[in-house]
Formats: structure tokens, sequence, C-alpha cells
């Protein structure tokens, strides 16, 4: 299951997820410079336990770089489907997160769980020479809190049939229970030996749930209303799940509803369309027009019902717009 985006729409640009998207993929561009098994930076950046457990290898590292591995790690990756899977997840599910907390505290909070993540880890191999690196425990994290302030929004989730994609909208107390579970048995079961730091996943999502209680219990500092006005969105996502109301019995159309932002329906804009069910094609092109008003029907032609006997109907779209420019 590959997730697309989730079907809750933020307000605001995911200024902090994006930044370190952004530094985390310099990081990883220096990394296939240097060579992406460089052991030496494996060991000087990457989280080791051994590092605090056992002499011989503590000698060979300072404290600062003691303490630096525990933020350091996160940052680094063990290969490019390692690093796209884990910047992919980030941003899935960080913006929803980064919206609740505000971004200055989203980096806090996202560090916060890479350490706990390491410190878990730690815990159940404290003397394991093996170092350890990438973001999985923090986005975990940001995954753990998800799953607690929005546990019934939808996940856009491609399967593979075959050749043909298949899009569902699964809950995300289902497809993050259903990864956690698999956290979790990979953990206490044979993958332990595969070199993935499974139980640091596991303490990221659960330090993640824990950080996001204490959030609610902190005054608010009134950075993110200061800078709301200057990454408010000025776009709405380009993919929409449209699922249609049941039309009156003997009627071949059917009817649904489009979200654009005022500047899109301005200015006009295009769009993807997916339908979960009942048509031969799963993506639509959709134009629409420039200057479109809140309420006005988009018309696609041959979407609707195949009535026998009957040319098949439309699907005819209402036009909603989200915010006022």
């Amino acid at each position: 299951m590959i997730p697309l985006r989730d079907e809750q729409e933020t307000t605001c640009c995911a200024v902090a997820t994006c930044t370190i998207i952004f530094i985390t993929s310099l990081v990883f561009v220096w990394q296939m410079i240097t060579g992406i098994d460089d052991q030496t930076v494996a060991y000087t950046f990457g989280f080791v336990p051994a590092k605090y457990t056992m002499a011989q290898m503590a000698a060979y590292f300072s404290w600062l770089n003691k303490l630096s591995s525990p933020f350091t790690y996160m940052f680094l990756h063990g290969g490019f489907l390692h690093f796209i899977g884990n910047m992919w997840f980030l941003y899935i599910f960080g913006d929803n997160i980064e919206q609740e907390l505000g971004p200055f505290r989203f980096i806090v909070f996202y560090l916060v769980c890479g350490l706990l993540a390491a410190f878990f880890h730690f815990l159940l191999n404290h003397s394991s020479a093996v170092p350890t690196v990438g973001a999985s425990g923090a986005i975990a994290g940001v995954m753990g809190a998800y799953f607690l302030l929005h546990p019934r929004n939808k996940i856009l989730t491609l399967i593979p049939v075959f050749i043909f994609p298949l899009f569902v909208s699964i809950p995300a107390f289902i497809f993050l229970g259903l990864w956690f579970f698999i956290q979790f048995i990979n953990a206490t079961g044979q993958g332990a030996g595969a070199g993935i730091a499974w139980w640091a996943h596991i303490g990221g999502f659960l330090s993640g749930m824990a950080l996001i209680g204490v959030n609610t219990k902190l005054p608010k500092t009134g950075f993110s209303e200061s800078v709301d006005g200057y990454i408010r969105k000025k776009r709405s996502p380009r993919l929409h799940v449209i699922t249609p109301e049941a039309a009156p019995s003997g009627e071949s159309d059917l009817y649904g509803t489009i979200a654009l932002t005022s500047l899109e329906a301005l200015t006009g804009t295009k769009k993807l369309v997916t339908i979960p069910w009942g048509f031969k094609k799963s993506v639509y092109r959709v134009v629409v027009p420039a200057g479109v008003r809140r309420g006005s029907i988009l018309r696609l032609k041959g979407m609707g019902k195949s009535i026998p006997g009957m040319p098949p109907g439309d699907l005819l779209l209402r036009v909603d717009i989200k915010n006022v420019i």
C-alpha cells in the first residue's frame, strides 16, 4: 500500500515540514557524493549504542559527538528507497501535525521524537555496535500524533493490482494501526535480525502520541498566528477524490463536489479526479474555467450511471470555494 495523500486539507503551507525535507535531501546528496556506504560517516554521525556502553568504542568518539549523534542520525539514510520512503511519509502526514503545532513547535516535536526513538532503541540494544541511521523514528512520532488527532481522516492509498492502480480511501486509524502492528511483529519476530531499528519506530510512534498530548497543556506563544498570513495556501490539492451522491431512481446523472481555493476559482485551474467506484477509468482530467463561482456546476460527460436503453449519464460537480482572498 502506497499512501498518496490524506484527505484532511490544511490551510497553510507546511514550511517546517518542507524545510526538514530540504535539509535531509541536502544531506542525502552529500552522502551520495561521499559514498552512501561510507562506514566512517555512519559511525560518526549515526547513532551507535556501543558509543555509550563499550569503553573500547567510546574512546574513539568525543563527548560532543556523543551528544550530537542522537540528533544527526535522523538526517542520514542507508539508500535511496530508505530516503524517499521516509520523506514521502513525512510529506503525507507532517503538514497536519505542523498546522496543529505551528512551524516552530513542529520542528522541536520532530527532533524530540527522533531523540526518544533513539533512546528507545538504546534501551533494547544497549550493546549494539551497528550504526542506526534514518528519519524513521522521528517520522513515526509524526504518525503517532496523527493517529491520535485525526483517526478518522481518510488516507488516499494506491494499491497496485497487477498492472492496474486501485485507489482506496482508508481511515487513518486503520492505515497507521496496520503500520504499527507490522513494526511490532517485525521487532518481536524474524524481522528482529534484519538490521532495521524496529524498536526505534515503535518508540517514536509512542513518543509522538505522548508529546502531542503534552502540547495541549503548553501556553500559546502567538508565533504561529504571526506568520499565518504569509504561509496560507493559495491552491487546493491536484488530485481530488469524488464520491458521487446517489441519483434519483431512473436518473443516469450523478452528483459530487469539488473544492477550490478562491485563487483557483478566479484564475482557473486543472485537476485530476478519481472516482472510487463504478467507472472504467480511475483518473480523469478536469479543466476548471476562470471566473467560476461557488455553486457553479462542472459537467463531466459520460461519467454517470449506465442504464440499459439510455445513453451514459454525466457527473455534475458543484464547485465549493474554501477561502476568500
